[in-house]
């Protein structure tokens, strides 16, 4: 059956992937360019923003994505539940992230766990991108972007 769908739902992903990449970026740029006597403000600020946005993108993919892929695929369950335990982690390590940038006003603290959620998070797009590209590509669905992949789609 043609289709007219014209999102291949797997480039979706990756470019998601790409905003999260960036929003990560301007966190750290935000974190080494503020103005020292705003340092808790711009430290809340900046890591908010990339935590809402990485919570957001997982909490899509768990609420709606995963359910649909294991439906349609359910050869695709232990995957998907690799990618759901990752979430879990870095959710864990943001929580981190959170408490030690409201208990801190040293931008150094925020950029080492940060890198701790980078590292995880590039394992975790790595191995997504690998497994599920391909397969989002092949669906013919009419999904809603920002209710699978989150508020930077």
């Amino acid at each position: 059956m043609p289709t007219d769908r014209v999102t291949a739902w797997g480039v979706e992903l990756r470019r998601v992937h790409g905003k999260l990449r960036d929003a990560l970026a301007l966190a750290r740029a935000g974190l080494d360019g503020g103005d020292p006597s705003d340092a808790a403000t711009d430290l809340l600020l900046f890591c908010h923003g990339f935590c809402a946005a990485l919570s957001g993108h997982h909490r899509a993919e768990d609420g709606s994505l995963f359910p649909e892929l294991v439906r349609a695929r359910p050869d695709l369950a232990p995957v998907v539940a690799k990618l759901t335990q990752d979430h879990n982690m870095i959710e864990h390590l943001i929580g981190g992230l959170r408490k030690a940038v409201a208990d801190s006003t040293d931008p150094e603290v925020a950029h080492r766990h940060l890198d701790g959620i980078e590292a995880v998070m590039e394992t975790h797009f790595t191995y997504e991108e690998k497994q599920l590209g391909a397969v989002l590509d092949g669906l013919d669905a009419d999904f809603d972007r920002t209710e699978i992949f989150g508020p930077l789609s």
